[in-house]
């Protein structure tokens, strides 16, 4: 399988786990094509304490094949001198944006199988973009799609898939609707039983203290979460809920469900960050082909010190792996001309200041 992965932030420890992912043995069974500029990945490299010598293909010779193994593709959009170590800037949020935009190209033209990214910011990527969001938002614009995927956050033991992500808390109900928790509990059961865990359990959280307690806490657990678990149910999911949120996650490691669905980020973020902080993944499916992330951030705290546990960066990267061996994308797209800048506006501009 050949992975497109982004470099996150150059400013955090992004870089530096792009370099030891690249250099460790246990990546030689899968090709990585890396993506960003050559003197942030050297940066990476020196704080990792490893060398690395890859092919470097210039942007407009990748439509004419790669070879095998890693390779570097260079953006040169943000010279490592440029960098400040530990802070949020515009310049390495317009890198992030540009190389996360042209690693999703490389994917939707059938040149990579998966997609992945060391941790971004989206403090810098909304200095370089104001109107930035999240990666679900970005990557519809990129790939010019109203398709809206879904996160997961994925440790071995339990998956935690969610109905809202990036929003604040008090717009978390205003969002839910029967028909899209509903289609949360569809696209679980689809993309886990494509990761070869058919018929996964799913233990779906209330939103309330208690799940309501009767409608003495809120209605919402049983007008609209419990409708949209039957109606799951109907269609053959296993699913059961709304479960408590303080106990749904002890029932799943206990062993009763194989995934949880929460109502909101922070709902199964905290859970799943106890669990596993060094071993958790975030997967964006329903694009096509897996996207994954180490479940972690920027780390601005311990950047340039080598430091950086590649756990989770690493897991991200074998489960990409797997997922697009299981499901090969279809129907590759032509790959632009001007894949590796169109549509990242201000990022060149920026880098050039």
């Amino acid at each position: 399988m050949r992975i497109a992965l982004a470099i996150g932030d150059a400013g955090g420890v992004g870089p530096e786990l792009a370099a030891r992912l690249l250099a460790d043995p246990a990546m030689q069974d899968n090709d990585i094509v890396v993506v960003g500029d050559a003197s942030v990945l050297k940066m990476g490299a020196t704080h990792a304490g490893v060398t690395l010598d890859l092919p470097v293909v210039a942007p407009d010779r990748v439509a004419e094949g790669l070879p095998s193994g890693h390779v570097l593709v260079d953006l040169g959009n943000i010279p490592a001198d440029r960098v400040t170590l530990g802070q949020s800037s515009p310049e390495t949020g317009a890198a992030s944006l540009q190389n996360f935009a042209a690693v999703l190209r490389l994917a939707r033209a059938g040149i990579a199988d998966a997609v992945m990214f060391t941790p971004f910011n989206k403090h810098s990527m909304r200095l370089a973009r104001p109107s930035y969001i999240d990666e679900i938002g970005f990557i519809d614009r990129v790939l010019d799609t109203d398709r809206s995927g879904r996160e997961f956050n994925v440790l071995e033991e339990v998956w935690n898939a969610r109905v809202t992500s990036h929003i604040p808390l008090s717009e978390v109900a205003g969002r839910m609707s029967v028909e899209r928790i509903l289609g949360s509990l569809r696209l679980t059961h689809e993309v886990m039983t494509g990761a070869g865990k058919p018929n996964p359990r799913i233990g779906v959280a209330a939103l309330n203290p208690h799940a309501g307690d009767g409608r003495n806490f809120g209605t919402e657990d049983d007008d609209i979460i419990a409708p949209a678990v039957a109606a799951g149910v109907a269609e053959g999911i296993d699913a059961k809920g709304p479960i408590p949120s303080d106990t749904v996650f002890v029932r799943a490691v206990r062993g009763e469900f194989d995934a949880v669905l929460t109502m909101y980020h922070d709902q199964g973020q905290i859970a799943m960050k106890l669990m596993g902080f060094d071993r958790g993944v975030t997967l964006i499916a329903g694009y096509g082909f897996p996207i994954v992330t180490p479940a972690h951030g920027t780390a601005f705290d311990i950047a340039g010190q080598g430091k950086a546990d590649l756990g989770a960066t690493m897991q991200a990267a074998l489960l990409g792996a797997r997922l697009a061996k299981l499901n090969p994308a279809r129907d590759p797209q032509p790959l632009p001309a001007d894949w590796a800048t169109a549509g990242v506006e201000g990022a060149a501009a920026l880098v050039a200041e």
